[in-house]
Formats: C-alpha cells, sequence, structure tokens
C-alpha cells in the first residue's frame, strides 16, 4: 500500500495562477443554492437514517480529511472507534471557515443552510 501523504509530496501541481494558496476563508467554498447540490455532487449527502447512512456519512468525513491530506493541508488523520461506541475523525488540517460568506455576510459559512 502506497503512503498517501508520500504521493501528494510527489506530485508537481503548480497552483492556478493568482491563485492564493494560503488563503482559506469562507470566499473559498463555492455555495450551491436550490437542488444543485445535490446534482453536482449525489454522493456528499447522506440518504438515510440506518447503518449504511452512518457508513456512509463516516466515509464523508475521512474523504475530507483525506482531501486536506492530499492537497498538503494535513499531515495527520486519526479514525477511531470510542469506548461509548462514537466514531471520531479528526485531522490536523484547516477545518471549516467560520467566517461570513462574501453571498450571505450575516451567516457564517457553517451557519448557511
Amino acid at each position: 500500500m502506497s503512503d498517501l501523504f508520500a504521493l501528494a509530496a510527489a506530485r508537481d501541481e503548480k497552483p492556478k495562477k493568482g491563485a492564493n494558496t494560503n488563503a482559506y476563508d469562507a470566499s473559498s467554498i463555492e455555495v450551491l443554492e436550490g437542488l444543485e447540490p445535490v446534482r453536482r455532487r449525489p454522493g456528499m449527502y447522506i440518504g438515510g437514517t440506518d447503518e449504511r447512512a452512518l457508513h456512509h456519512l463516516v466515509a464523508e468525513v475521512l474523504d475530507n480529511s483525506m482531501d486536506e491530506a492530499v492537497a498538503g493541508h494535513a499531515s495527520d488523520i486519526w479514525i477511531g472507534l470510542t469506548k461509548e461506541q462514537y466514531v471520531a475523525v479528526a485531522d490536523n488540517g484547516r477545518g471549516i471557515p467560520v467566517d461570513p460568506h462574501p453571498k450571505f455576510p450575516k451567516l457564517s459559512r457553517s451557519e448557511e443552510h
């Protein structure tokens, strides 16, 4: 099995022209409204409340951590089952921006929708 972090470091990707690779705030997030988010990224939506939906939720959270690592913004990902039988996923990435989004100035990005 390959080391995810070694693979990410080996890629020779250059940032897009004019991109600020250090900026990660609410304006970095594209706001999709109505059914557009479901149409564009249907796999991100948890479609139930049974154990399959729980597995999907955990997979999505882990996938977000892996995205941070592959992009070079995280070097560690932790996943475990607590003694209370909760699934815990954590990384040392950038987290979720909580500043107001330019499109919704009265709400933080995490409060939208």
